[in-house]
């Protein structure tokens, strides 16, 4: 039973964070991907708050106690989300906020998804793309030239 002079909509709140990293802006529904990325997993002893699809903008929300990204971290998460904002906090305050950066190539990090590139057969090669981004971010193999636009966290390596 509804108590009269209660909300019906009460807005819950994640606690803030002493020190660690805030990843803002998340393209909605890659929160768990950018999980993956950072390889947190149900076994993890890290502290955290995971928050999808904010508000009317769909975004994802990622704080993690205590931890900052090294710079692979970012550029994985930029190809999934490159409007993605890194915040760093210490002591409460944010002291370093920046937007991820989309290289403009990778190696090492995707796998081609052409079965029959070079990179994946018993060859020594590692994939290597090339970045660009219009509508949404495309890779485009530099052997075989297949272009990966959707589910680009599917071929993470």
């Amino acid at each position: 039973m509804k108590q009269e002079n209660q909300p019906e909509n009460r807005e819950l709140r994640v606690r803030r964070i002493q020190n660690g990293t805030v990843i803002d802006h998340i393209a909605a529904g890659q929160a768990l991907n950018v999980l993956r990325i950072l390889g947190i997993t149900d076994r993890s002893t890290e502290v955290l708050s995971v928050v999808m699809n904010v508000s009317d903008r769909k975004k994802d929300i990622v704080k993690i106690e205590d931890r900052e990204l090294n710079p692979g971290e970012v550029d994985e998460i930029a190809l999934i989300s490159p409007d993605a904002i890194i915040n760093i906090i210490r002591d409460y305050k944010v002291v370093e906020k920046y937007k991820v950066i989309l290289p403009s190539e990778i190696e090492g990090v995707v796998r081609c998804m052409n079965p029959n590139c070079i990179t994946n057969t018993d060859e020594p090669v590692k994939p290597r793309f090339t970045i660009h981004r219009g509508d949404g971010v495309e890779l485009h193999c530099m052997y075989c030239r297949r272009i990966i636009t959707d589910r680009i966290a599917d071929f993470l390596i």
